[in-house]
Formats: structure tokens, C-alpha cells, sequence
């Protein structure tokens, strides 16, 4: 894995082409993600996240998704069944905390099924942002609430079902996206909250949870700690916030390095990115002049990557054990629906 780069890419399409499998065998990126394009039959993901794993000659190597569900859900029927948003569980939490935690718990342990039948190891999950009033829809019901403390708890609990089905948690975006009033993917959003605003809310659920092996950072400008950069590219908002305050010494990867937040050519970026202080480079879109240009930008993994990396591979795999159906006919019980 020493020998990996800092860089995560995404491909074109449901198999890997000539090109791409050459690519990936040259550059040795560190893992992989898969979207909507890369999905079709049962049979297609699992030779595709295969053909992933054996282009780097690692079996290990992570192949993250998101799958949150709501809008978020890059599987969808009839290959998993549809899943509620994240605020559809902050509700139940909201009448009665003990179900709202255990509905978070089972939605992760059952992604967990779902993305381990296709060998699939890593979840985009949990989202930790804490939406404010008249914030951009970008986060929207992808939160759990907006009580910090709801979030956390919430948030830990989706992050333990992950875990508990041998699939790796990445908590986002960190050090939060909840109150930015434009959608990153488009525009750089600009926060202008004061600091104790932003530990109060934004930064508590990271904080609370800092033990979490993998978090995406914020494509997010937050004007108390640095009005020039995003979190992302941030040398300060990394050391002294996400690695000192907040206290999380996981692997850092960026939000996708292709959004519109960011400026620059990739190569660019790229540097600047692991220059700030993450640990890897997150790239999705398999566009293979951009990928060229990012593999140009990124090195190997530094020693602090490695042992970071280290520690969140050492937790997959490693599932409870747990009856599915009967997990779903209680999530079914839970929410309503969804079984």
C-alpha cells in the first residue's frame, strides 16, 4: 500500500476499458468510486469492482459508493431497495430517540448487505452537516437534524451499522457544509458564521465523533479561519481545526476534486489539496484527460497516510454475522416501509 498514490478515481463506464485498466496499473491510485453509470447488472458490479481491485494488484483496495439513502443512492431497485432520507430518520428519533437510533443503525447494516454482495467496501456515510435556516438544498434532508447532538448520535449509530457489516464509514463533510448557502458541486460556498457559531454547531458532531477511521472534507470557505481558502485546500482549517480542534486523526480524503468549488487545473489542485494536509485526492468523474492531470499532481501516500490508511483497512470485512431478513422485516417495522 506504501506504494499507492494518494488518490481515489472514479471510471466511464460498467467495465473498465483498455485504457483505463492500464491507467490505474501505472498510476496505483489507493481505491476507487463508483456512480450511477457504473451500475448495472448484479453480475457487471461485481466484475467491475473486481476488475478495479486486480488493475492495482490489491485486494484490499477500497471501492467506496455513495449510499445514503433518499436522493443519494447510486443502487437503486431492483438491485436494493429504495431507502428513506436521512431526516425521515431524524423524525422518528424526534418521537422516539431509542428507534430513531436503532432505525439509523439497521439502514447502515443493511447498505452493508447490499454493497458487500457486490464487493463493494466503503460508504460515503455518515452525513454530519447541520443544516441552518435558508442554508442551499445541496445538504437539504440528507441531514439527520438540526440539533448537533441529534446528528452526532445519529451519525454514530449509521457509522457502527457500516462497520457492523465489515463496511467502511466516511464521515462528511467535515468541518461542516450545513450552513453554506450555495451548492459546492456548482459555486464556492462562503460562510461567514463566527468561530464559537461554528464549533457550537458545525464543528460538534466531527468533534464527537473524531474516532471514525475515514472523513471527507468541506469544499467551503469559512471566513473566521481562513477567507481565502476551503477547507479542502487549507492548511490552516486542516491542522488547527479538523486535525487539532476537532481532534480527528483518521484518513482525510477531499470532496471531489472535478466540483466547481475549486479553481485551477487539476494538477494544480491536486497538489494543493495534499499540500494542505489531506491525505488523499478524491477524483470521480473518469474523465481520462482529468485523471491524467490529477495522477500528475499526487504522490504516494506519506508515511501518516499509510498508517492512517492502515487503520481503516484493518476494520473491513469484518462483519457481525447478523440474520438480513430479519433485520429488514424490523427496519420495515420501524419506518414503515422500505423492508
Amino acid at each position: 500500500m506504501s506504494e499507492s498514490k494518494a488518490v481515489i478515481f472514479g471510471s466511464t463506464g460498467k467495465r473498465l476499458t483498455a485504457e483505463e485498466k492500464a491507467f490505474y496499473r501505472g498510476e496505483r491510485p489507493w481505491g476507487f468510486i463508483l456512480f450511477a453509470r457504473n451500475i448495472g447488472e448484479p453480475a457487471e458490479i461485481a466484475d467491475l469492482v473486481a476488475e478495479m481491485r486486480d488493475s492495482v494488484g490489491r485486494p484490499d483496495a477500497p471501492v467506496f459508493i455513495d449510499q445514503e439513502g433518499g436522493r443519494v443512492q447510486r443502487l437503486r431497485p431492483p438491485l436494493v431497495p429504495n431507502y428513506p432520507p436521512a431526516a425521515a430518520l431524524g423524525a422518528i428519533h424526534a418521537g422516539d430517540p431509542e428507534a430513531g437510533l436503532r432505525a439509523a443503525w439497521l439502514m447502515s447494516r443493511l447498505h452493508a448487505f447490499d454493497l458487500m454482495r457486490f464487493g463493494i467496501n466503503a460508504d460515503c456515510l455518515p452525513v454530519l452537516d447541520v443544516p441552518v435556516e435558508g442554508a442551499h438544498d445541496v445538504i437539504g434532508n440528507r441531514a439527520y437534524a438540526k440539533d448537533p447532538e441529534v446528528v452526532a448520535a445519529m451519525g454514530g449509530a449509521a457509522a457502527d451499522g457500516l462497520m457492523a457489516g465489515g463496511v467502511l464509514p466516511v464521515m462528511k463533510h467535515v468541518p461542516g457544509h450545513g450552513r453554506a448557502f450555495a451548492d459546492s458541486h456548482l459555486a464556492l460556498p462562503v460562510v461567514d458564521a463566527p468561530l464559537d457559531e461554528l464549533r457550537a454547531r458545525d464543528f460538534a458532531p466531527f468533534k464527537a465523533l473524531n474516532s471514525l477511521p475515514v472523513a471527507m472534507t468541506a469544499h467551503v470557505v469559512y471566513t473566521a479561519l481562513d477567507p481565502h481558502r476551503p477547507a479542502t485546500t487549507s492548511p490552516l482549517i486542516i491542522s488547527q481545526i479538523i486535525r487539532g480542534e476537532i481532534g480527528f486523526d483518521g484518513l482525510l480524503m477531499s470532496d471531489d476534486v472535478s466540483m466547481k468549488a475549486l479553481s485551477g487545473d487539476f494538477d494544480e489542485k491536486s497538489r494543493a489539496i495534499l499540500a494542505a494536509g489531506c491525505d488523499v485526492v478524491l477524483h470521480c468523474n473518469g474523465v481520462m484527460d482529468e485523471m491524467r492531470a490529477v495522477a500528475n499532481g499526487v504522490e504516494a501516500l506519506s508515511p501518516e497516510a499509510v498508517r492512517r490508511a492502515g487503520r481503516a483497512l484493518s476494520l473491513l470485512g469484518r462483519a457481525d454475522g447478523a440474520d438480513e431478513l430479519s433485520l429488514r422485516e424490523e427496519f420495515a417495522a420501524l419506518t414503515g416501509a422500505f423492508a
